[in-house]
Formats: structure tokens, sequence, C-alpha cells
């Protein structure tokens, strides 16, 4: 599915109280059954699952939402997009759509989220998928903070682009699926005068302080947990994931070789096989 395609599936919700105004979110929201909210990280958005949604979907009511910020969601300037503001949202987001509880599917900054509410949030939480997520003290990345200086404002949306072009290479290790459909639709959003702005606001608000307050708690996580992690890695090592799937009780780790950071599009099958598995008991 093309970025144009899946944008035009979207819904769209205000939420209130967690901005000084309603913070509009989008979302993919398909399928029925049990409720499967899926979060990515930085710099991508919920599009990053677009050739896993559609198959979860068979078995589970699958939501997927654009952070604030992020995607096509309100990418209005003065908003936190911090992990601890993420969390709010999706709280909000939940209660919104009236769910008590769902499990939850974190990629990246998604996972740090993901985390957070696993451990401050556990009745929300009914079961864990985390892969390649920011853990500990190992983000954020150089880039990240490179892009967070308000001096990129100066740039042209033509060197952004190439900058997070730039970035795919060390996250795919399967070329073939670095495709232009996934180039071309995980940096759409950022390529406009306010979307540069608000990538810029979102690397800025990337907080080592949210993930090291965890560490000592993932043993209080009750939710059955599985990790997925590509094993190339370069900037979230999979040696978090062993020390998470260590601290967190009953956790199940899945190295997956020749994937990289951006697993559910490096290596779609096999993430995929193992999150439902995963589910299906």
């Amino acid at each position: 599915m093309n970025h144009h395609d899946f944008v035009a599936r979207q819904k769209h919700i205000a939420l209130d109280g967690i901005a000084p105004l309603p913070v509009t979110v989008a979302y993919t929201d398909i399928g029925a059954g049990p409720p499967l909210l899926l979060m990515h990280g930085i710099p991508t958005w919920s599009y990053l699952y677009h050739q896993v949604i559609d198959r979860l979907a068979e078995t589970h009511r699958v939501i997927a939402p654009d952070f604030i910020g992020h995607g096509s969601s309100d990418m209005r300037d003065g908003l936190d997009r911090s992990l601890l503001a993420q969390r709010d949202m999706i709280l909000a987001f939940m209660d919104a759509l009236s769910l008590p509880a769902a499990t939850l599917v974190g990629h990246d900054t998604g996972g740090g989220v993901a985390l957070i509410m696993a451990v401050e949030n556990g009745t929300r939480v009914d079961r864990l998928v985390l892969s390649n997520i920011v853990a500990y003290d190992s983000w954020p990345i150089d880039d990240m903070i490179q892009v967070g200086h308000p001096g990129w404002a100066k740039k042209s949306n033509e060197e952004i682009r190439a900058f997070l072009v730039g970035g795919f290479d060390d996250g795919v290790s399967r070329k073939a699926q670095l495709t232009p459909e996934f180039v071309n639709g995980i940096v759409a959003p950022y390529l406009t005068d306010e979307g540069k702005i608000s990538l810029i606001r979102n690397a800025s608000s990337l907080n080592t302080n949210h993930t090291t307050m965890l560490i000592g708690r993932h043993q209080q996580i009750a939710a059955k947990t599985l990790l997925v992690w590509g094993e190339n890695d370069p900037w979230q090592p999979v040696e978090d994931g062993e020390r998470l799937a260590v601290e967190i009780p009953d956790a199940t780790l899945v190295r997956v070789k020749n994937a990289s950071h951006w697993i559910p599009q490096d290596a779609p099958d096999e993430w995929l096989d193992s999150v439902q598995r995963f589910l299906s008991f």
C-alpha cells in the first residue's frame, strides 16, 4: 500500500486535556477482535507497519495512531512530543475509543512509550510486544540530537529529505525491502515547511531520562511480553533486548538475523510470524 492510500484510510479524532488546545490524532482502525495498538518511532509514523497491518487485522482490531507531531497527526508548534506526552496522548486516545486495555506493540520511541505504560499504567496493557525500542541510555542517537537543534529550521526541505533518506541504508539490512514506496512514504509528512519544523520539535523532545527512570522497575511489568529484535540494529542494539528479556518477568526474546532497526519493514514475515504466534496463546 502506498502512503497516499494509507493516509486516505486514516481516521481523525480531537483529544482534549493533553495540551492547551484539542490535539488532532490520525489513526488506522481496521479489523475485529481483541484490540492491538501499534506505536511507531522517530522519524517514522504509523506507515512503518503498512506491510503487516492488514494481516494482523485478520484476527484483531488493529489501531495504529500517529504520535503528536508525526505523520498525519497534529504538527502545530508548541505541543510537547516527549515520551511522557505521547504516553498521555495514548491514554486519552484509548479512553476516547472506549478501550480499557489493549495489547501494545511498540517500535523505537513507540516502544519507549509502551514500556512506560507497562510499568506505570499496567492495567491498560494486556500484552506487550517490543521491537528495537529505545531503552536505558542508548538513545537518542547523534543524528537525532543534531536534528533537534533549532538551526535545522534553516535547511531546505530537500536537505531534510536527503538527511532522512541517508539513514535508511543502516536501518534496513535486506535491501530489497528498501523500496521507493517505503522511503517516500516515511519521509513524505516531513517535506513541508510545517513538517520540517515538526520533525525538529520531535527530535528536540527526546529525553533519555524517560527510559532511565524505568531502570530497576522493569520487573514490575505484569503483561506477558515478547521482544522481536533485528540483530543488525546499529542504534538500538540487540544487547538491550537481551537485558530487557532478563529484567521483564516471563519475557521472550526472538532475535531476527539479517534484519536491522526498522524490522516491520525489513523482515515483515518473520516479525509477523513471531507476533501472531505470541498472540495466539
